[in-house]
């Protein structure tokens, strides 16, 4: 009975620590699978269709749910309006503590503008309506426990009436996509910002709880190295080059500040990969992330995509929670086009810009790594 004692007291702790700060998003390992949830300039960045699913799971050992879920599609259509994309963003969170649970679903949209005939910059906006709930049933008050039989007696707290909270959020960021002319080597720099207007997540009229701004930096690179075509049946070319993408991502929310570097190799299908994480409060915490994945092509333009990612603790007050689980699966329809667009085809066009072997595609209309 002591233990069941502990218990509530720990979660009631927990509860206190959550009601005294400001909310945070979650922060998925797998960032570079996420894309249009850290930047909505994403949305159509490479022609075709990509649908993205994943799974997070966070502290498995604690005896509370913290489990985040992801979908997002987006197309790339270059005769599209504006000659960029269309992203559709679905997220669902369990927070853990009296299972506070968010949703939300937003629209992207992205314009292109060609700068030369390798450097590409686009621009994005997101539109989205959040709903947060919160189960009070769930909570355990201090005048119900009693010191030897643990939770016995019923509570004087009367919950409020709104258990739920839905209120429209927005955010916007750019891109700066470049390479150069063999289209061996390409990077990408983004900015982000979400929560622009920091919107009221709290359920009692008397108060308020703004929603801080969540700023991203991001950058990274692909390098094609090797003697094999990056331009082939990825189900069948065993030739295919070794592809190299390190990354950084920085974000920066209310008193929060991680930060995540790291890399990922593709060969032979294959998808292994490395990443520090560090967490910088007022303790911080550091992670290393590995990755391993696969990667299967039922033809030149379509392609499945499986990536599991676990994360180590090694610093903080967070080691022995269980680290963290993610599974993403993605799904690439490269000239799926809604306007003739696809492919690399059609929309803007910048003179001189070269055509890569293997597909009419430009440097930088060439699948991404991902």
């Amino acid at each position: 009975m002591k233990k069941q004692l502990n218990f509530f007291a720990v979660i009631f702790g927990m509860l206190l620590a959550v009601i005294s700060v400001h909310g945070q998003d979650p922060n998925f390992s797998q960032w570079f699978s996420t894309p249009l949830y850290y930047n909505p300039a994403y949305a159509g960045i490479n022609t075709g269709l990509r649908a993205r699913f994943l799974f997070r799971d966070q502290w498995p050992n604690l005896p509370v749910d913290f489990k985040s879920y992801y979908f997002s599609a987006d197309l790339g259509d270059r005769r599209l309006p504006g000659s960029g994309g269309l992203g559709l963003v679905v997220e669902s969170d369990n927070q853990g503590i009296a299972f506070i649970h968010d949703l939300s679903i937003g629209l992207n949209i992205s314009v292109r503008i060609p700068i030369t005939a390798n450097v590409v910059s686009q621009v994005g906006i997101k539109a989205a309506v959040v709903q947060k709930s919160v189960n009070y049933d769930e909570l355990v008050f201090t005048d119900a426990l009693s010191a030897q039989y643990g939770n016995i007696y019923q509570t004087s707290f009367v919950p409020p009436d709104a258990g739920k909270k839905v209120f429209p959020d927005f955010g916007a960021g750019g891109i700066l996509q470049f390479s150069n002319e063999p289209g061996n080597i390409a990077g990408t720099l983004g900015f982000g910002v979400d929560h622009i207007f920091k919107p009221d997540e709290s359920f009692l009229s008397m108060g308020s709880a703004p929603l801080p701004r969540k700023y991203v930096a991001h950058a990274d690179f692909v390098i094609s190295a090797g003697g094999g075509t990056s331009s082939g049946y990825y189900g069948s070319n065993n030739d295919e080059e070794l592809k190299i993408n390190p990354g950084i991502i920085y974000q920066n929310q209310s008193n929060l500040n991680a930060l995540q570097a790291g890399l990922n190799l593709l060969k032979y299908n294959i998808y292994l990969g490395a990443w520090y994480k560090s967490t910088m409060k007022d303790i911080p915490s550091s992670a290393i992330t590995l990755l391993a994945g696969y990667r299967y092509s039922f033809a030149p333009d379509m392609n499945i995509k499986f990536m599991y990612s676990y994360d180590l603790q090694i610093s903080g007050a967070l080691q022995g929670m269980g680290g963290a689980h993610e599974i993403s699966l993605i799904l690439e329809f490269d000239k799926l086009s809604l306007f003739g667009g696809g492919g690399g085809g059609g929309g803007f066009s910048v003179p001189g810009a070269a055509h890569s072997r293997g597909g009419g595609y430009t440097p930088l209309e060439c699948p991404s790594f991902y």
